[in-house]
């Protein structure tokens, strides 16, 4: 039985939710981690900027015969998309050397209708494309000549028989960036409320450990003692999360790799606030969890229920974005209370979730996160002064 707590309610919450966020905050490795994944970061988007100035940027040698079609092939590679620098080669071994040292990408040789094409292990696809064009129109030319006809009428009348296009809705040129951007979300949503939805189930155990909750429960109740905790931590959480996003937006801006900044924003803050929804559903059931036990070496068999189902979400949520994002599948999951917090901000990102879809999973989100923390409440009440054996949770409900 634990004495009434003699401190206003919101005050008793206030204090233990000030004393998890100054310790939290406090803390080396807060600093750690959120530089280690600050610098993961930082060489990925590098990395981003470095491919994606790269993709479509290739030096290709042309020597012998071959030098003749430096302009076709600039040309065609341009219609594809391509950027082409082309260089004169005067020897084809020397070219061949330059290809394994990496200063060419591609070499070509030959006479335009049977082109030889030397690269140090694969050739991209649509440069390939481009050269195969380039051969099989010399050959054309060719026969053309051959029956007494102008290539350039034939070519001409060629051109213009094109399959006509109805698009049923206008493309979307941003659809990839709005991709990556709610891939990132999902991963970062995922990564704050199992982090720190852990961490409340190791600190309730701690103090169990420890008998400081014996201590502290003299002072607030069970429920401002939880509540206080979840909302502490999650303050840490928040705090990492918005760190992330600012540095990461700037970085993303700075390399070239994002640029739809409006729409990176607009995900970022509302990211925040399912991430407030999302850790309020899950971290008062680990606070639950973790108040069953009374040892560190107990605490997998409690939290990994709790993390499978969130991990299932992540999961799930990373591959419907990646396939369809507007699907029915995707649409139906991301109203589920458990999968919505990492799955609808997601869908936002990618432009795929109209505004009554969001509007209601909030609510069904919010609620079943008020019955959680009920739930959660009476069991962390009944369970978090009990010592020894691992408490059942049926009898933690009825306690």
């Amino acid at each position: 039985m634990t004495a009434p707590s003699a401190l206003p309610p919101l005050k008793a919450v206030g204090l233990v939710a000030r004393r998890e966020l100054n310790t939290r905050l406090r803390a080396r490795s807060f600093y750690v981690g959120t530089l280690v994944i600050l610098l993961v970061l930082g060489g990925y988007l590098l990395l981003q900027a470095t491919l994606i100035g790269n993709a479509s940027s290739s030096t290709v040698g042309l020597t012998g015969q071959a030098t003749g079609i430096a302009p076709q092939l600039t040309a065609a590679a341009a219609q594809t998309g391509q950027e082409v620098q082309t260089r004169t080669v005067p020897d084809l071994e020397q070219g061949k050397e330059e290809v394994r040292n990496g200063d060419l990408d591609v070499l070509v040789s030959g006479n335009a209708a049977a082109l030889q094409v030397f690269v140090k292990s694969d050739l991209d696809s649509q440069l390939q494309a481009v050269l195969n064009g380039i051969a099989r129109q010399q050959v054309l030319d060719a026969k053309l000549v051959e029956a007494d006809l102008d290539p350039a009428q034939v070519m001409r009348e060629v051109d213009s028989a094109k399959v006509t296009l109805n698009p049923l809705e206008p493309p979307d040129p941003e659809r990839g960036q709005r991709l990556a951007i709610g891939l990132i979300t999902v991963f970062l949503l995922f990564f704050g409320i199992q982090t720190y939805g852990a961490f409340v189930a190791q600190g309730v155990i701690e103090e169990k450990a420890s008998r400081v909750v014996e201590i502290l429960l003299s002072t607030v109740r069970p429920w401002q003692l939880m509540l206080g905790k979840v909302l502490g931590l999650g303050l840490v959480g928040l705090v990492q999360i918005v760190i992330l996003a600012a540095v990461g937006l700037a970085m993303a801006g700075g390399t070239g790799v994002l640029t739809l900044s409006g729409v990176a924003t607009g995900t970022a803050a509302w990211g925040v606030v399912w991430y407030v929804v999302g850790f309020f559903l899950y971290a008062t059931v680990y606070a639950a969890a973790g108040s069953l036990v009374s040892r560190q070496e107990d605490a997998a068999s409690v939290i990994t229920p709790v993390t499978m189902v969130l991990t299932l979400g992540f999961v799930v949520g990373f591959n419907v974005l990646l396939q369809s994002p507007d699907g029915a599948l995707g649409r139906v999951l991301s109203l589920v209370p458990l999968f919505s917090p990492i799955l609808m901000p997601g869908r936002m990102a990618a432009g795929s979730a109209p505004g009554w879809e969001v509007g209601l999973s909030l609510v069904l989100t919010v609620a079943l996160g008020a019955l959680l923390t009920w739930l959660g409440s009476r069991v962390y009440r009944n369970a978090v002064l009990h010592t020894g054996s691992r408490l059942k949770l049926m009898t933690a409900l009825r306690g």
